[in-house]
């Protein structure tokens, strides 16, 4: 049950396609990932910042097509052959630059998958070409994918994005006090999460509801 006054309850990310709010920030990501099938290669990179939605639109994909969700740091000790049997995404492939091992397994995972017939999601927080990547092979084969930028967030992505970062904690804001963070908050993906964190241990700190006037208390401790 949603709650006004804030207890110490898991967080529970909605990872659904239904919970996934398009905008005209996301939209052709979106669209991409849902028609999958038709990406050139078999293989896309999905770009965008820290809280873009990259690792919600994997799952979306995953449900969708039946891969599996590795990060790419993990890879170095992974079972290739095993992975490459279904459909793979690989997250912050820009962790594993200059890491030999995992450079190494991701080439093999890209040539693997692609030879059974299966398709490649690769998400990471810039562009293929400043992936710093050492293997050269591998970096050009990242630099062939197509790729679907998730954009900064417009008003109505942003209020969306509060509302599940509550939703996700089980909190219930007054009315008024999403619109009154939009207007005023550090418009980005990490903010709203930042925001809606420290709101959170405000409120049960404080025992407090979460309402505009202790969502403008924490945004002048923000500065």
């Amino acid at each position: 049950m949603a709650r006004q006054l804030s207890f110490e309850l898991p967080v529970r990310a909605a990872l659904g396609r239904e919970d996934f709010f398009v905008s005209p920030a996301n939209a052709m990501a979106v669209t991409l990932i849902e028609g999958w099938r038709d990406w050139p290669g078999r293989k896309l990179s999905l770009i965008g910042p820290a809280g873009a939605g990259k690792t919600h639109l994997a799952h979306v994909w995953a449900a969708a097509s039946g891969a599996r969700i590795i990060r790419a740091a993990a890879l170095a000790g992974a079972d290739i052959p095993a992975l490459a049997a279904t459909p793979v995404a690989v997250e912050d492939v820009p962790a594993i630059a200059g890491d030999a091992d995992a450079e190494a397994a991701l080439f093999h995972l890209h040539n693997l998958v692609l030879a059974e017939g299966h398709s490649l999601l690769l998400t990471a927080d810039r562009p293929a070409g400043r992936w710093g990547l050492a293997l050269p092979d591998l970096a050009s084969r990242m630099q062939q994918a197509q790729s679907a930028t998730l954009e900064p967030p417009d008003d109505r992505l942003l209020a969306a994005l509060l509302a599940k970062l509550f939703a996700d904690r089980q909190l219930n804001p007054t009315p008024e006090t999403i619109p009154y963070m939009v207007a005023r908050m550090d418009r980005s993906f990490d903010g709203a999460r930042q925001l809606v964190d420290a709101l959170d241990r405000s409120a049960l700190a404080q025992q407090r509801p979460i309402n505009r006037r202790l969502a403008a208390e924490v945004l002048a401790a923000q500065g």
